[in-house]
């Protein structure tokens, strides 16, 4: 069952919303159509399940990403930047749902979440921390090393040429 989109995000044109998913032996992507509507996200991804799970790749306006991933019954979530709550209604709903602290004024850009929520696939939690402290890269080119660090960084930069 896929459930591939017309639209990367219908809220931001510069939002990328993709789910991936291991079956077969190989990794399929399809478009998410919103990547503001966190509930609709996650239960897309356990309406996809496969023996690995579904991820859930989002970038929110050029300023941060969110990686989702169901897996059975457990929800994993991770957020690359904690201060990214104060001006983002999409984080600081992911806050909410994951139970965790909004952040104060001068607080420091942060990761929060599961921070080895890709661990069992490659990409242990120093990795994706040094991911979110590199400066020089965008939410699209952080989430385009964790797809290839996974294995489907072809298929990713396809799919967001549409």
């Amino acid at each position: 069952m896929s459930y591939v989109s017309d639209a990367i995000s219908t809220t931001n044109e510069v939002d990328i919303a993709v789910a991936a998913w291991h079956e077969d032996g190989r990794w399929n992507l399809a478009l998410l159509p919103d990547a503001h509507d966190l509930p609709h996200i996650i239960d897309r991804l356990k309406s996809q399940q496969t023996n690995g799970g579904a991820i859930a790749l989002l970038a929110i306006d050029e300023e941060f990403f969110m990686l989702i991933r169901v897996l059975g019954s457990h929800i994993s979530m991770f957020l690359s930047d904690v201060t990214c709550a104060l001006d983002y209604e999409v984080a600081a709903e992911f806050l909410e749902l994951c139970d965790l602290d909004s952040p104060e004024e001068d607080e420091e850009p942060l990761p929060v979440g599961h921070l080895e929520i890709l661990a069992d696939l490659g990409v242990n939690s120093m990795e994706l921390s040094a991911l979110c402290d590199d400066a020089e890269l965008f939410p699209d080119e952080q989430l385009e090393a964790i797809a290839g660090r996974l294995g489907f960084a072809d298929q990713f930069a396809e799919l967001l040429e549409l």
